[in-house]
This record gives structure tokens, sequence and C-alpha cells, in this order.
């Protein structure tokens, strides 16, 4: 065995002594600028995999540094605080089992089963807790056991044996693996005959005579960073119930969220951001501004539209029809169930049925009855209406859809997941030759969608890929559709990242993010390219040469759905919608009864303009309507007194923006009719809570 190793980073290259760490690796190479959390290795075969700090670096590696401050880093930094939580919780709930701890998006949980679910008092204990063990200094200690030792050490707990068990060959068999980046490796070495290895992790503390002591460990993925006081910023947030593997017949468990960052001033920012986000909350505003209402009657992620809200989803209707329509969409109305055979056919029965709603038995021959969970079955029935020629391709066809799917109870969110919702559903039938501009089409015609309600340019543009569990079609047929997804991407002008293993069963899709006021993504747009299930229904069209020939489809829904993008706006706007969206856009507050005449002539004035806008005669003093016109966050409340009756002006309280007095009446209903006309956005969002409103 060779006594020296030779490492890269870029150009540098250096050697080193064998057994070297990353750490000590990237000092020799002077890779290091800030605070290291991890390295990122690739071997002399390519392959790439994040590495912990002490491990010893093989001999031809090329190391990067993996700081605290990127998504990369703040990962490795949120799954080592899971581990420090669930130490804390074991210490103070010695019976507790155990199941996963991953990092999400901004922070990460723990699943525990326990006697009784967790209070707001617990999780003050068990940060209190965190806290001390962090002071300790515990190091994260990797070490490799083989599958039957891995049992027997973690004997007394279920969970992780059931992990251990659903390893076959190295692989994991379940969702554990896909939906836990801290399942196991279950490495086999690449010998399928040997019995496989797990990592696990070990928080190892140092005791004052010198020695040293397992505080606690756990089966994981790693890496973590070197030890517990590299943890520099973290909150426990909440806690709520959450069934094994997300699956129903499986036990309730007690899921802990927290969160943690670089520093303590990256944490306190985001714990400003979630103060913000809870003012700003779709239902609350919802209910504030009589936009929607969510009854338990009427059961989770199901909402009804009030008419201030309905107002405002006409809008969005009317400009999404408008612009399909320009665009050479021809539309469709299809029914909100059909047979089950159609979803056999589809490919949803075997690949979907999870979150498909239960079949209706009908007095029809036998024939059992799905709610759509999908609107593409019903297009291409539509396609199939007829004898298509390559003449009339590419077709697009379009339709605001309304679809049903069961979403586990612990994921619905109000109408960001809902369980019934309405697309903006459109499919374009083309030739292989078309998809690539079709595409194209489709993420400008998302680009323009998004500058016209306020969300201005697209801040994240995904490919996603070929899923690893559930997905049909040839490696080719999935090769062909990526490139053509890349294709169109880089045409349009954005750079795209790719989302390994994230496509759908049927095809692989462009995933399109926006960003709110307050700096949020969302995952709105979804454009994909299938080839399965024109084969499935057997779809074809009639070319110059006189064969049939089988059409590619394209399937987009811009707004994502319109329960969604809704909520998207109420929560960036904070309520106060542009003029053009806004379910009441003018306001008239008369300063007494004997102006009630000139307020009514200029309500119609602008009602003849096309505002909506409501004459306020209620009997109540003039500072209390107008603190009610800016609770209700109507975008311009005139007050019009004898003066402005005489003159034929109005006084202009803006939501947002300067008062003005002595404003000629026609001049207003023009401006404000050309503002509405164009959409104008050029009025500031409302960034914080009540900010901007005049008083």
């Amino acid at each position: 065995m060779s006594q020296t190793i030779t490492v890269h980073h870029g150009d540098a290259e250096v050697q080193l002594h064998a057994g070297t760490t990353a750490l000590q690796a990237l000092k020799a190479l002077e890779a290091i600028r800030g605070a290291v959390v991890a390295a990122e290795v690739t071997t002399t075969d390519g392959a790439r995999s994040e590495w912990d700090l002490d491990r010893p670096v093989p001999d031809g590696a090329a190391l990067t540094p993996i700081y605290a401050d990127t998504d990369q880093g703040r990962a490795i930094l949120r799954h080592s605080t899971a581990h420090l939580m669930a130490q804390a919780v074991t210490d103070l709930f010695p019976n507790a089992k155990w199941a996963i701890g991953p990092p999400i998006e901004d922070g990460f949980y723990y699943d525990f089963d326990v006697a009784a679910p967790f209070t707001p008092d617990d999780l003050e204990r068990i940060e209190a807790r965190m806290h001390e063990l962090a002071r300790e200094r515990q190091r994260y200690v990797r070490e490799e056991v083989p599958k039957e030792a891995a049992r027997q050490e973690f004997a007394d707990q279920p969970y992780k044996v059931e992990i251990i068990d659903l390893v076959d060959d190295g692989t994991i068999l379940s969702a554990v693996d896909t939906a836990a980046p801290d399942a196991p490796d279950g490495d086999t070495g690449g010998d399928p005959a040997a019995e496989p290895t797990f990592t696990v992790y070990r928080n190892v503390r140092d005791l004052d005579d010198g020695s040293t002591e397992v505080a606690w460990s756990d089966l994981c993925r790693g890496p973590h960073v070197p030890s517990t006081e590299r943890i520099p910023a973290f909150k426990l947030l909440r806690s709520a119930g959450a069934y094994w593997r997300g699956r129903e017949d499986q036990p309730m468990l007690q899921r802990i969220y927290g969160t943690a960052w670089e520093s303590k001033k990256a944490l306190q920012a985001h714990l400003d951001l979630i103060e913000e986000a809870k003012k700003r909350d779709h239902r609350k505003l919802g209910r504030d501004l009589e936009l929607t209402h969510h009854p338990d009657e009427l059961g989770p992620g199901l909402s009804i539209f009030l008419p201030n809200g309905a107002l405002v989803r006409k809008q969005m209707e009317d400009w999404i029809r408008d612009e399909t329509l320009a665009r050479g969409y021809q539309p469709v109305y299809t029914p909100h169930i059909a047979k089950e055979d159609l979803w056999r056919i589809s490919g949803h029965l075997e690949n979907y049925a999870e979150l498909m709603y239960p079949g209706m038995e009908l007095d029809d021959a036998g024939a059992a009855y799905r709610l759509k969970p999908m609107n593409c079955p019903f297009h291409i029935l539509a396609f199939t209406s007829r004898t298509r020629s390559y003449r009339e391709l590419p077709l697009r066809i379009s339709e605001l859809g309304t679809v049903y799917r069961y979403e586990r109870s612990g994921v619905v969110n109000g109408m960001l997941r809902a369980r019934g919702f309405t697309q903006d559903d459109s499919h374009i039938f083309c030739r292989a030759d078309q998809v690539v501009d079709e595409v194209v089409g489709c993420i400008e015609f998302a680009r323009d969608l998004y500058a016209a309600f306020g969300l201005g340019e697209p801040s994240r543009v995904a490919v996603s890929t070929r899923p690893d569990a559930k997905s049909i079609g040839t490696d080719e047929q999935w090769d062909y559709a990526e490139q053509a997804l890349m294709a169109a991407a880089e045409r349009s002008g954005y750079d795209y990242q790719i989302d390994a293993g994230e496509g759908a069963f049927y095809g692989p899709k462009i995933d399109i993010h926006a960003r709110d006021a307050i700096g949020r993504e969302w995952q709105l747009t979804t454009i994909q390219v299938d080839f399965n299930l024109p084969e499935r229904f057997d779809i074809t069209y009639v070319g110059d040469d006189g064969e049939r020939h089988r059409p590619f489809m394209v399937h987009r829904a811009l707004f994502g759905s319109i329960e969604r993008f809704f909520a998207v706006m109420v929560e960036s706007f904070n309520g106060a919608f542009p003029t053009w969206l806004a379910p009441e856009q003018v306001r008239v507050l008369p300063v007494a009864d004997e102006f009630d005449g000139y307020a009514t002539e200029v309500a119609q004035r602008l009602r003849a303009a096309g505002v909506r806008v409501h004459v306020d005669l209620a009997d109540a003093t003039l500072g209390n309507r107008i603190r009610e016109a800016q609770t209700s966050k109507v975008p311009y409340t005139l007050v019009v007194g004898g003066s402005e009756a005489e003159a034929r002006t109005v006084a202009v309280r803006p939501y947002q923006g300067d008062q003005r007095k002595d404003v000629d009446l026609d001049v207003f209903v023009a401006e404000v009719a050309a503002e509405i006309a164009t959409k104008g956005l050029d009025r500031p969002v409302d960034r914080a809570a009540g900010s901007g409103a005049g008083a």
C-alpha cells in the first residue's frame, strides 16, 4: 500500500501521507475560505460523495470544501442538529423510540414514538438540553458495522431494525431511503453476495480523564459536522403527529420540527421571516379579508371562494383563458369522474392509486368510477375524437379542469397543498421535431404570467429526471425527453438545475419557481414531456407519408393550480392586491349625508369605466370608515365633501403611496381605468404587514 497519496483542488495538487483527513487535505491545498462543515470528494472513477472532515481521503481524490452558509452546507448542519435533538429527547424521555430525522428545506425534523404528544414545555426542555450537549463538544464519529451487528445494536429500536431489514443486496426497498436522507448506505462493496454494512454515527463525549464514551448512536448516511460545538444556532419550532413511513396503517409518531443556521444572525433573520409569514398566512388573510372559507364541515384541503376571493379568481381565469386563446390553444370541458377502465389504461391505477379517491360502485353494469386526479386522459380522448393529420400539429388543448387527489392529512396545507383544486391544464400533441419549440413556448408563457401577476422573473428552473422507483417507458424515450427539456430551458435563456429522480412516472418535467415579496421560493409551473400516455392509448396522427405516427404529448400547468397560485399571491401581496386584481378597486366615502349624491355619481362614473367600486354610506365616523377601507386593503379610497362636489374633484387616499387632494374626477377615472387595463404593477408591494397604510 502506498505511503503517500495525491489530492487535488482545482489546478492545485499536493502529495500527503496516507490517512490524511479531508480537513487536513483542504488545508494543505489552501482551499478553505470560510466556515467549512464537510467536503465533497470526487474519486478517480468519477464518483462524487459528501465527506466528513475527519475521514481519510483516498488517493487521487479531488476535494471541494462545503461551506456552512451554502444550501449543501446547511443541510449537513441541520442533519447534525437533528441528531443532537434526538440525543436530547432520549436523554429526557428514556423510553422513546426514534425513527428518522432528515434535513428539510430551512430546517429538520425527527420522528419519535413516545407515550404522549410533546408539549410546548417539552420543546423548551429539549432545546435547553441540546444547548447543554452542544457545549460538551461531542464529536460525530463515523463507523461501518455489519448488518447483524447493526441489528443487535439497535435491537430495542424497532424502527431502526425495520430500516435494516428493508435492505436487500445493499438497497433500501422502501420510501424510507428516498424520503429520509439519513437512511443507511447498506453498502456491500459491490459484492451482491456479501452481507451489507451500515454506517453508524456516534456522538462521542471526551471525558476529563482522557477516555471517551459513546453518548448516542444512530444509523445514518452522513456526513456530519465534526462536533456539536460546530452547530452555532438552532431553534425548535413545533411538534405534530406523523405516520411512520407516511402510511395511515402504520403507527402515529410525534415529529419535532426545528431549524439550524450558520450564525445567530441568520437564525434570527429566519425566525423573523417565520413571524412575517404567519401574518401573511393565506388562511388568516382569507378570513380577515373575506376571500376564502375553510370550514371543518368541508374537510381538509378543500376551500370555498367567497365573493371577494371569487372576483380575484375570475381575473386569474379570464387572463389565462384570453392568453391561451391568443396563443393558439383550443378549449375543452371534461367531466369530473370517469370509469376505472380509463385510469387503468392511463396507468394511474398502477402508479398513482394511493393519491386517488376510492372507486364508486354504481348501477352501471358493474363499472366503478373514480374522481379524476388529472385531466390528461380526458384530453387524449378529445384528441382521439376523430382522425388527426400532421397538418393539425401542434394541437394545443386547454381547460380549467378541477381534479381531486387524496393527499395525506399530514401534508395538507390549506390551498398550498389541497385535495381538490383547479388546474390551468393544457396538453400539446406534437411531432418529435416540434417538442423543443413547444416547451420553449410554455416557458415563455410562464415568464409572461409571472410578470403579469407581480412575481417577476422565475427564480429557479429545474429539470426533473426519471424517478428511481415507479416509471414507465424505455431508456431511449426518457433520454430523448430529458434532452428536449434541457434544450428548451437553454433556448429560453435560463440556467437550469437537475433534480435527479424527481420526474413523473410517465415522463420528465421542468419545474419553474418564483420568489414572493418576502423572499420565499415557490414551485408553481410544471411542464412535462410524455411519450408513455400516447402509447398506452395508442393515439396516432396521419403523416405526410400517409402512414400513422405516434405524437409526443406536452403537459403544462402554468399557475400549477388556481388555488395554490392564489394562496401565494395572497401571501406575497399581504392581501393588498394590485388594482387590476383587487376585488374592490375603489371605495368612495362621503364626509356627510348631504354628499351621498355626489359620492354615488362618482361611483357611477367609475363603474361605467369598468372599475369595481363601492360607496360606504355606513353610519360611522369618517375616520372609522377610512380605517375600515385601509384594513380591507382597498387600493384607492376617495373622500368627497362640499369642495369636491362643487369642483367635480376627489381626494385620493391610496392604500400605499401619497395622498392627493383636488384631483379632477375625469383625470382619476382615466388614471385608474388605464392602470386596470394595463394591469399596472408599479405600486409598491406590501412587504411588511400593514406598511404604507395611510391614516
